[in-house]
This record gives C-alpha cells, sequence and structure tokens, in this order.
C-alpha cells in the first residue's frame, strides 16, 4: 500500500469512527515495528518522528523506508512530521513525501504562532497535505518547562486560531504531559469547552500514561489523533536493557534488535487496538 494522504486517512477513521494513533519512530527497527503493529491490528494511523528525531534520521530516509515496509500491507498508514521546529523542516518533509504535519509555534506568542503555521498551511495545501497546530504549550520533554496556567489551551482563542492561521487540525494541552516523568492531570471539562467551539478536529500529545478509558471517552469532543511515543521506546530500550541485566558481555546486536522489533510491534498492535475498543492482540 502506498503512504496515506493525511487527509484522507482523518476522513477514513471518521467514517468508521475510529481514533487514530500516530506512533514515534526514530530508526529503520522502530519504523519497521511499528508498520507491522498497525498492519497486524487491521487499523490506521500515523508514523510520525519529530524534528528533533530527524536529526538522527533525514526525512527521505524515513520516507524511503515506510515506502519500503508498506509493500505489500493493506493498512492505511501516513507519514506525519511531529513537532516541526521550522518552516525548513517542514518543508524538507513535504517534498520527501510526508503526508501530514505538524507546526509547532506554541511556544512563540499568539501572533507568531499564527504567522509561522500560516506560512507552512499556504505551502503544504498547495500539496493538499494537512497541517497540525498547536495552542497552548504541553509540558515535557518536548517543550519548555512552564506554569499549568500558561500551559492550557485557552476555548475563547482556539476559534480565530484556527481561522487565522488556516490549521486543519488542533493539538491541545489540557493537562497532558509529554514522557513519563510528569503525570497528566486530564482536564474532560475544558476539553469539552475546547471542541464546542474548534472548526478542526483535535490531538492530542503524551498518550502515555493516560487512562485508555478516558482516551476513548475523548472522542465524543473531536479527538481524532493521540500521539504515542515513551511507550514504543520504552519497549525498544529495555529489551537491550535486559539483556544486557542478564549478561553484561552481551554482544548480539542483530537478534536483540530483532526482538525489539517484535516488542515494539506488539505495543503498537495492543495501542491501537485498546483505544479503539478492541481487546489486546
Amino acid at each position: 500500500m502506498k503512504i496515506v494522504n493525511g487527509f484522507d486517512l482523518f476522513a477514513y477513521a471518521k467514517k468508521k469512527n475510529l481514533l487514530l494513533p500516530a506512533f514515534n519512530t526514530t530508526n529503520l527497527e522502530m519504523t519497521k515495528a511499528i508498520i507491522l503493529g498497525l498492519n497486524d491490528a487491521h487499523l490506521p494511523g500515523f508514523i510520525q518522528i519529530s524534528s528533533n528525531n530527524l536529526k538522527l534520521s533525514d526525512p527521505g530516509m524515513i520516507a524511503d523506508l515506510v515506502r519500503d515496509f508498506l509493500e505489500n500491507t493493506e493498512t492505511p498508514i501516513g507519514l506525519h512530521l511531529d513537532h516541526g521546529k521550522s518552516f525548513e523542516d517542514v518543508r524538507r518533509c513535504v517534498d520527501a513525501g510526508f503526508t501530514s504535519v505538524m507546526v509547532d509555534a506554541s511556544a512563540y506568542g499568539f501572533e507568531d504562532n499564527i504567522r509561522a503555521v500560516r506560512r507552512a498551511a499556504e505551502y503544504c495545501h498547495f500539496y493538499d497535505i494537512p497541517v497540525e497546530a498547536e495552542l497552548g504549550a504541553i509540558r515535557g520533554k518536548e517543550d519548555d518547562n512552564c506554569s499549568e496556567a500558561d500551559c492550557k489551551t485557552d476555548p475563547a482563542l482556539v476559534e480565530e486560531f484556527v481561522d487565522r492561521s488556516g490549521c486543519d487540525t488542533l493539538a491541545v494541552s489540557i493537562g497532558n504531559v509529554h514522557g513519563l516523568e510528569e503525570i497528566p492531570r486530564i482536564d474532560l471539562p475544558l476539553l469539552k469547552e475546547i471542541a464546542e467551539v474548534s472548526p478542526v478536529p483535535l490531538v492530542l500529545h503524551g498518550g502515555s500514561g493516560i487512562s485508555f478509558e478516558l482516551i476513548r471517552n475523548m472522542k465524543t469532543y473531536k479527538m481524532s489523533k493521540i500521539n504515542y511515543g515513551s511507550d514504543l521506546r520504552q519497549a525498544y530500550i529495555k529489551t537491550f536493557g535486559k539483556a544486557y541485566e542478564v549478561n553484561h558481555k552481551e554482544a548480539d546486536l542483530y537478534g536483540l534488535s530483532m526482538k525489539a522489533v517484535e516488542n515494539v510491534r506488539q505495543t503498537a498492535c495492543d495501542l491501537v487496538r485498546i483505544i479503539n475498543g478492541f481487546e489486546e492482540g
């Protein structure tokens, strides 16, 4: 199967009443494992990579890997730039074949955020590629720490922001966090307020650590995409850590890498099934 356009993937998920997971990758093994896991579950989703991780894997390399691993698959999967930090990163990813992008200018002021997203949207929309933006900063590794008041998305700004920025989906800050070092405190009433005024579907970053029941309930409030990174990275890293604990002379990189692929594959399969109300695989 080809990499699926982001607009088409959102439309497909809406028609099937599904939540789309977006699983973070960094390298060949993670990319292969995510595709295998989604295909095992027969459920759609995104592979995504952040600007930070592009320092290790350039856009063309990731796009080529995804195209290769999607051969002989039948599951709709898109390729998304997560936390795009610059217009140059956006342009490089679109030109490489990414089918969805996020522009993260949430650390800037309201007007500067709009300008950054608007510029990316004008470029991406020419190629019929959806743009995700973020309003309100999400605590954790991807962003500078900030006060809880500064973090949360203000519903009063949502409609104007979406209209003027041209974004197609909106990542919201409702007490969610990046990574596993901080505890998420989800404000569901705030999500309801945002959903009532948002003209576009919503996105949740930091899905790891949030209860599955709560995740599934969010679908009522325009939630369309849930980002997962830490769960998969832990499944990958623990494979090597456990092997080293057993044998400090362990050096079977190939064998452990293949085992890590299987562990991430199962994690991705389980997550996409659970958030959509299916039992674990």
